[in-house]
């Protein structure tokens, strides 16, 4: 039976870590002067990229954990406080001007959709961690099918919303994407702090 629950959570989970909302602006910034179907192309891209990376952690991250000695509870902490961190960035504005950054550095590369794109602005240090989290709660080969699902439905309504970025941009303008970037940050910094006490509860630190 499939665990709703989880799929919900995790869809949440990994939607406000990618940030579809905030990366739009990005995709058009370094997308500025291209057709629609090289703008199409260079999406596709991205998002294929970052697929296969998110895959490839989801199905082996726990082993590189394990290899490397560090415990599932543990990862879970640290993880929790690199997404609560992630949300504090959202709410002041700090992960937005960063990411611009990062897309200035890269303007004038003839492709971007690898980078910085796909790495690090869809397949982060915050998404990677966040599908070796998920990947974690449910193991074995029903945990990496849920898992996948999430990502392919979170990359797919990135993926609309680059090729509607135009319309978008319009519609919501500057303060609007600025306002449900905040909105986002306040789900994920509660959604971190679980995180957390889920690896202290782990460790036997919390009931």
């Amino acid at each position: 039976m499939i665990d709703t629950a989880f799929l919900i959570t995790s869809f949440v989970t990994l939607f406000v870590i990618i940030d579809p909302i905030g990366l739009t602006p990005i995709f058009l910034a370094l997308t500025q002067g291209a057709t629609p179907h090289e703008r199409r192309s260079i999406a596709l891209r991205a998002a294929l990229t970052a697929m296969c990376l998110l895959a490839l952690f989801t199905a082996f991250g726990e082993a590189v954990l394990g290899f490397a000695g560090i415990s599932m509870a543990a990862f879970r902490v640290a993880g929790g406080v690199l997404l609560f961190l992630t949300a504090l960035d959202m709410l002041f504005e700090r992960r937005t001007k960063r990411r611009e950054n990062q897309g200035e550095e890269a303007v004038e590369a003839d492709d971007p959709s690898v980078f910085p794109l796909s790495i690090p602005l869809i397949a982060g240090p915050g998404s990677i961690a966040t599908v070796i989290l998920l990947a974690g709660q449910k193991p074995g080969l029903e945990g990496f099918a849920l898992v996948m699902a999430v990502v392919f439905a979170v990359l797919t309504v990135m993926l609309t919303m680059f090729l509607a970025s135009g319309l978008f941009e319009r519609a919501l303008g500057k303060t609007g994407i600025n306002v449900v970037t905040r909105l986002l940050g306040m789900l994920l910094a509660a959604l971190s702090v679980q995180f957390v006490l889920d690896g202290l509860r782990d460790f036997g630190f919390a009931s």
